[in-house]
């Protein structure tokens, strides 16, 4: 049973046995949940694993483009919006929540946020999840895309810290989506490693692998029974390039080229433990998939002088890292990585190269272990090759290894965050990509959006979406590239990492000054409503 937010204000929570039911009263909002309603939840059919699941009865049709009538979404295609946990829950030191680097950054470093927010409160979606799951229900989305944050559910990052008041929170968010029909897609990791596992070396560090195995098994044993589609990590070339290279973001380590290279082999090698461990315990019972989240740019030639090979080049060093080694053939980096990072480690005087190096039973673990390629798209670059002679005697870095120089196209717009320019073709060009690569893998679009100043009539975004997503559909229809749904970044605005309050990407906006925190809908989340409700794209 559903209660809208505002219904009731209490502080403390109450339960009591009436009838059979029992009856959740937290800040503000009642749940009346059946004492067997998880169960019954659990039943329900996964259209999204269904969707993931299969290859698409529709094939490329380059006539398409000129029928309006069959130029559409085809039916089993799926919408939804995402979130992540330290952006959105809040209530960073309640119910018996652990700190998380992005606690210890935001505490510590204020100066290095823009308007030195946290995300302490954030939209307090740890006490107004409802108000979040009434903002997906209006538009009709089709799941929600949501982490949970490891350092509530195990402080010190094993089962010995279980909380189960996170538990008993996080429960509720599921139970409370599968209820109004929205399936829950769960991140185990978005970026808030708990402190207490950064301070034994985080993801430079081997004992992460089994310290993420043991999460994941928590995470599959609690809520395995109704989640069924599952994402790893998100955005591993961004964390750990920031995070373990250059140092700029959480958890603030400058390790240039050795500390990105560690960071990105350990959330492969704690990704394949987890889905190894799904596939031995939980599988056959719980019947879900498992895939992890990718960033990255499409490239475009800067000039007519930039070979294809530059293209590909600079995507195999940004997606084919981590891609490669679950998409392809020897469970392994791009050739183009080991054989770059090798020649330049040498020549830097080192016994062995910084880029670390698979067992061939670690290979065969990563081989094929995501049962879906799951996809952040945002913006795309221009390309060249840096022809520079290497200097040895250079700090080394991701950015030196790879020898691009990124630029953008004077003729591309921009959205509020400065990286953000708008390239939907780089959408469908990189789905091609994939698909000519790893032999056309089932594709879920787990991020895509625009950034603004949070105004109601937000027309940019809506040009934004319908232009990726008639990327998307011309990626499917024209080009027969196999995608399952598209996931909008993000339902509500939120906390922006580094840059705080400052840009906005939700399709509802928060005043972030107002006690209430009320979601109010855009113009844009009109427009995505009425995408899914017609299966095509409005005229706007």
């Amino acid at each position: 049973m559903h209660y809208h937010n505002g219904l009731l204000s209490v502080a403390l929570l109450v339960l009591m046995n009436l009838n059979g039911y029992s009856c959740f009263i937290t800040t503000g909002i009642p749940q009346i949940i059946e004492h067997d309603q998880r169960a019954q939840l659990s039943l329900i059919p996964s259209n999204l694993r269904l969707a993931l699941s299969k290859k698409p009865s529709y094939e490329s049709n380059s006539n398409q483009t000129g029928s309006p009538d069959t130029f559409r979404f085809p039916d089993d295609f799926l919408f939804g919006a995402a979130t992540a946990a330290y952006q959105i829950e809040g209530a960073w030191n309640e119910d018996g929540k652990g700190p998380s680097v992005w606690d210890t950054l935001t505490h510590d470093h204020p100066e290095l946020v823009v308007d030195q927010a946290t995300g302490d409160r954030a939209t307090d979606s740890y006490h107004r999840y409802l108000s979040d799951i009434d903002a997906l229900a209006t538009v009709g989305f089709d799941y929600y895309r949501f982490s949970i944050a490891w350092s509530r559910l195990l402080p010190r990052g094993d089962r010995s810290s279980l909380n189960e008041q996170a538990v008993e929170y996080y429960n509720h968010l599921i139970d409370e989506l599968l209820t109004n029909g929205i399936e829950p897609v769960v991140t185990m990791l978005h970026y808030d490693v708990p402190q207490y596992l950064q301070n034994l070396g985080g993801f430079a560090s081997p004992l992460i692998v089994d310290y993420f195995r043991e999460y994941a098994d928590t995470l599959f044993h609690t809520f395995g029974d109704r989640v069924k589609v599952w994402i790893t990590h998100n955005e591993p070339y961004d964390f750990c390039v920031e995070g373990y290279g250059t140092g700029n973001s959480g958890p603030l380590v400058y390790a240039s080229g050795v500390g990105e290279y560690l960071c990105a082999h350990h959330v492969l090698l704690s990704h394949a433990a987890a889905y190894q461990l799904y596939n031995e315990r939980y599988r056959q019972q719980q019947n879900g998939l498992i895939g992890l989240t990718l960033s990255g740019r499409y490239y475009y030639p800067a000039s007519n002088a930039t070979a294809q090979e530059v293209v590909d080049r600079a995507i195999e060093f940004q997606i084919g890292w981590f891609a490669d080694p679950l998409f392809g053939e020897d469970g392994n980096y791009p050739a183009v990585m080991i054989n770059e990072i090798a020649k330049n480690s040498e020549q830097e005087g080192r016994t062995h190269s910084r880029l670390p190096t698979f067992t061939n039973t670690e290979s065969a673990l990563l081989r094929g272990s995501a049962d879906f390629f799951a996809y952040n798209y945002y913006s795309s670059r221009l390309v060249e090759l840096n022809s520079t002679e290497y200097n040895p005697l250079e700090t080394p870095s991701w950015q030196r290894d790879a020898r691009i120089i990124q630029s953008v196209d004077p003729g591309w717009s921009r959205a509020k965050s400065s990286w953000l320019y708008v390239v939907p073709e780089g959408l469908r060009g990189i789905l091609n990509w994939i698909r000519k690569r790893y032999h056309n893998p089932t594709v879920l679009i787990t991020e895509n959006g625009y950034s603004d100043d949070g105004q109601l009539e937000d027309t940019e975004r809506i040009d934004y979406y319908a232009r990726h997503l008639h990327a998307v559909l011309a990626s499917l229809l024209e080009d027969g590239c196999h995608v399952a749904g598209f996931t909008a970044w993000s339902i509500i605005d939120n906390f922006e990492w580094l840059r705080g309050y400052s840009e906005k990407f939700g399709l509802f906006y928060v005043n972030f000054t107002d006690p209430a925190l009320v979601r109010i809908p855009k113009r844009s989340a009109n427009f995505m409503a009425r995408v899914i409700s017609t299966r095509t794209i409005p005229a706007e």
